[in-house]
C-alpha cells in the first residue's frame, strides 16, 4: 500500500482523457462557465503578511487559476470597487465570459488597482448576468467564483438574499466564495453565500491557501458532471405520468417533490429504471437526505422501492438510486400483469438543505427473458476467492483520469491505476466483467501534507455500481467508506460471482448483480478535506482485479471462455474481455438506442435488479451512496 500510496502523492504525471483540468490543451465540457468576481476595494492595498499587498497575491493566484483551467473553457472576469474610491455600483466585466484567453485574462488583471467600497450583493447579481444560459436546455455547470477580503459594506442588495435567490432560479448555477484573510461576520457572510447559492466555502489565511482554494473551486466548475440523455418533464401526479420509452433521459427534481413516468410492459420481460440526482458538489444535505425509486402498478400496487441516502452531511455528491420489475415464473402477481406501470423518483429534504432543483438523469431498459428450456446456473451468494482477503496487483501503478459521471467513466483493467482527486469530487470507472466473474478492488486515498493547525476530518468513500447502474452493497464484508485525515486511508469493496439466479436471493449485496457487462466504480473525497491537505488535489490509487474464469452464457453448464482476468492480464494489464465484451451479456439483452440528436447517446442495458422477494411482498432496501 506504501509504495502506491507514495507514487500517487508525487504528481499528476501524463493524464488520460478529455478533462484534465490541470493539463491545458484539453477540450471543456459542454456549456459550462465560469466568472471570476475579484474584490478590488480599498482594504486588499493591505499588507497580506509577507510584504506584498492582497491585491498582488490574488493577481498571482488567478493567474495559477487559468493556467490550470482547460484550453477555450468560457471564462470571465468581474471586479468591484476597482473604478471609484467609493459607490456601491462600482463593479465591472473586465473580460467576458468566452473562451478562454490565458494571457488576456491575466493582462486584464495586472490593471486591477484596489479603490472603493465592497458591493458583492450587486456584483453576484451582475455576475449571474454574465453566464451565458445552456443552449437547447442542456445541463451544466455555470460557476461564479468570488474572491473577497471583508463583508459587503453597502447594504442593498443584501448577499445571502441575493445568493439564494440566483441558487433557486439559475439552471446549474453554484457559487464559491474564498474569503481571503476574513474572520468573524466578513467569514459568516461568505459561508451564508455559499450555502444559499449550492456552493462551497473556501478559507484562504494566507497566499498559498489562496491560490489553492482558487484553483481547487475552479476545476470543480470544470469537472462538472457530463450529462447525456433526452429531456423530459415528469409530472407531478400519477395520473398524468410521462411516458417513457427504453433510453435514457434527463429531468430536474426540487426538494421534497415527485416526478411520474409511466412505461407499458408485456408479461414476460424485465424492466428496470435507475434515476441518478447530481447536486452541485459540496451544496448543503444533511445525512438523512434522499432519493428513492419506485416500480407502481395500478391504484395501490407497489412493485418495488429502492432508497439512497448520503449518510454524511459534509456535502452534496451524486445519488443514484435503481428499481426494477421481474416477472416471476408463475407469473400470478399483480405485478407480473403486462399493462401500464408508473416510474416515481421521490425527493426528500431536511430544513436547510440545498433548495436548487437537482438535474435527474434516468435509464430505462428492457430485458428479454432466457429462451425456453434454458435453464440458468445456480446463484452465487458468497464472495469466495473475492473476498476482503483476495490478493489485489501490485507494482508500479499507470496514471489514469476518472471521468466525470456514468456517461464518461474510465475503463480499467486488472492491475494499479493511479489519480488525483479534489475536494468534493466524485471520480468514476468502469471495469468489464463477464459470467461467472467477480469485481474486487481497493481505493487508497494518499498520505498527504497537511495545513497547519488541521485539526478537522474528513472521508473517502466509494460505491461499485452493477450493469443498469444498480448499486451494490458491501454486506458485512465491505465498509465503503474511510475517515481521511491526511494520512493513508483504505476502503475494500467488491462482488459477488456474476449469474442469472442471483435477481432471485434476497440481499442487495447479491440481487443486483445478476448480468454480465459494464461494472462501475464511484470514487468521492468530502469537503472537508479541503481544510486539511496542503496541495489542492489529493492522490488516490485502486487496485483492481476481475476474479473467476468467464463462462460463455448464463446457462447451467456453460463453457468457460478460456480467459481469466484474475491472472490472465494481457501486458498492459487489462482484462482480456475488455477488447471483446460489448456489454450485452449473450443472453437476449435488449441495446437501447436513444434518438441521434442533441443530448442523445446510445445505451446499452445489461442488467437489472430483483428487488422483491420470491414470495411476491413488495420490498425496500435502503443503502449509502458514495
Amino acid at each position: 500500500m506504501a509504495g502506491g500510496l507514495s507514487a500517487a502523492a508525487a504528481g499528476p504525471g501524463a493524464r488520460e482523457g478529455h478533462r484534465a483540468a490541470a493539463a491545458p490543451g484539453t477540450a471543456a465540457p459542454d456549456d459550462s462557465s465560469l466568472v471570476m468576481v475579484l474584490d478590488s476595494s480599498g482594504s486588499m492595498a493591505d499588507d497580506d503578511g509577507t510584504g506584498r499587498t492582497r491585491i498582488e497575491t490574488a493577481r498571482e493566484a488567478v493567474g495559477t487559476v487559468v493556467d490550470g483551467l482547460p484550453d477555450r473553457y468560457p471564462t470571465g472576469l468581474r471586479v468591484y470597487g476597482a473604478d471609484r474610491s467609493g459607490g456601491c455600483t462600482d463593479t465591472r466585466l473586465l473580460r467576458p465570459v468566452q473562451p478562454l484567453d490565458r494571457a488576456a485574462v491575466k493582462q486584464a488583471v495586472a490593471g486591477v488597482r484596489p479603490r472603493g467600497d465592497t458591493p458583492i450583493g450587486l456584483s453576484l447579481q451582475k455576475a449571474a448576468e454574465d453566464l451565458p444560459g445552456p443552449a437547447d436546455g442542456a445541463m451544466a455547470t455555470r460557476t461564479i467564483l468570488l474572491i473577497s477580503d471583508g463583508e459587503d459594506n453597502c447594504g442593498t442588495p443584501q448577499p445571502c438574499e441575493v445568493a439564494e435567490q440566483l441558487g433557486k432560479d439559475g439552471a446549474g448555477l453554484r457559487i464559491d466564495p474564498v474569503g481571503f484573510q476574513v474572520k468573524g461576520r466578513a467569514r459568516e457572510q461568505l459561508e451564508c453565500i455559499a450555502a444559499a447559492g449550492n456552493g462551497r466555502y473556501y478559507d484562504a489565511p494566507d497566499a498559498k491557501a489562496l491560490a489553492r482554494q482558487l484553483q481547487r473551486a475552479s476545476q470543480l466548475s470544470a469537472d462538472g458532471y457530463r450529462f447525456r440523455g433526452k429531456r423530459v418533464e415528469g409530472a407531478a401526479t400519477g395520473e398524468r405520468a410521462t411516458l417513457l420509452a427504453p433510453g435514457q433521459y434527463l429531468d430536474t427534481i426540487g426538494p421534497g417533490e415527485k416526478r411520474y413516468y409511466a412505461v407499458d410492459l408485456d408479461a414476460v420481460s424485465t424492466a428496470d429504471f435507475s434515476a441518478t440526482a447530481v447536486p452541485q458538489p459540496g451544496a448543503a444535505v444533511d445525512t438523512f437526505d434522499a432519493l428513492r425509486t419506485s416500480v407502481e402498478y395500478g391504484t395501490d400496487s407497489s412493485c418495488a422501492t429502492n432508497t439512497e441516502r448520503f449518510y454524511q452531511k459534509e456535502g452534496a455528491t451524486p445519488l443514484t438510486s435503481a428499481v426494477a420489475r421481474i416477472p416471476a415464473p408463475e407469473g400470478m402477481r399483480v405485478c407480473d400483469r403486462a399493462g401500464r406501470y408508473r416510474l416515481v423518483v421521490e425527493r426528500e429534504s431536511r430544513k436547510g438543505s440545498d433548495a436548487a432543483r437537482w438535474p435527474l438523469e434516468l435509464v430505462h431498459g428492457v430485458e428479454s427473458p432466457l429462451k425456453k428450456g434454458v435453464t440458468p446456473a445456480a446463484s452465487e451468494p458468497e464472495y469466495g476467492v473475492g473476498g476482503r482477503s483476495a490478493a489485489l496487483p501490485s507494482g508500479d501503478p499507470r496514471d489514469v483520469r476518472g471521468g466525470t459521471g456514468f456517461n464518461d467513466a474510465k475503463e480499467l483493467g486488472r492491475g494499479l491505476w493511479r489519480d488525483r482527486i479534489l475536494p468534493s469530487q466524485t471520480l468514476w470507472y468502469r471495469v468489464p466483467v463477464g459470467w461467472g466473474q467477480q469485481v474486487r478492488y481497493d481505493v487508497e486515498f494518499a498520505n498527504e501534507p497537511t495545513v497547519e493547525q488541521a485539526s478537522s476530518y474528513s472521508y473517502g468513500a466509494t460505491q461499485l455500481f452493477a450493469p443498469g447502474r444498480f448499486p451494490v452493497g458491501g454486506g458485512g464484508e465491505f465498509t465503503s467508506t474511510a475517515v481521511y485525515s491526511g494520512r493513508p486511508a483504505a476502503i475494500r469493496m467488491g462482488s459477488v460471482p456474476v449469474s442469472w439466479a442471483n435477481r432471485y436471493e434476497y440481499r442487495p449485496t447479491v440481487q443486483p448483480v445478476h448480468t454480465g457487462g459494464e461494472f462501475y466504480i464511484s470514487v468521492t473525497l468530502g469537503a472537508r478535506a479541503a481544510e486539511i491537505a496542503e496541495n489542492p488535489q489529493i492522490g488516490l490509487v485502486l487496485r483492481v482485479s476481475v476474479l473467476g474464469d468467464e463462462r460463455a452464457g448464463p446457462e447451467h453448464g456453460a463453457p468457460a471462455l478460456g480467459r481469466k482476468t484474475g491472472d490472465g492480464a494481457d501486458k498492459r494489464g487489462n482484462s482480456p474481455s475488455i477488447a471483446d465484451s460489448d456489454g450485452t451479456g449473450g443472453a437476449g439483452w435488449t441495446g437501447i438506442a436513444a434518438a441521434a440528436g442533441a443530448g442523445a447517446v446510445v445505451v446499452v442495458i445489461a442488467g437489472l435488479v430483483f428487488v422483491r422477494s420470491r414470495r411476491g411482498v413488495a420490498t425496500q432496501t435502503t443503502r449509502g451512496s458514495a
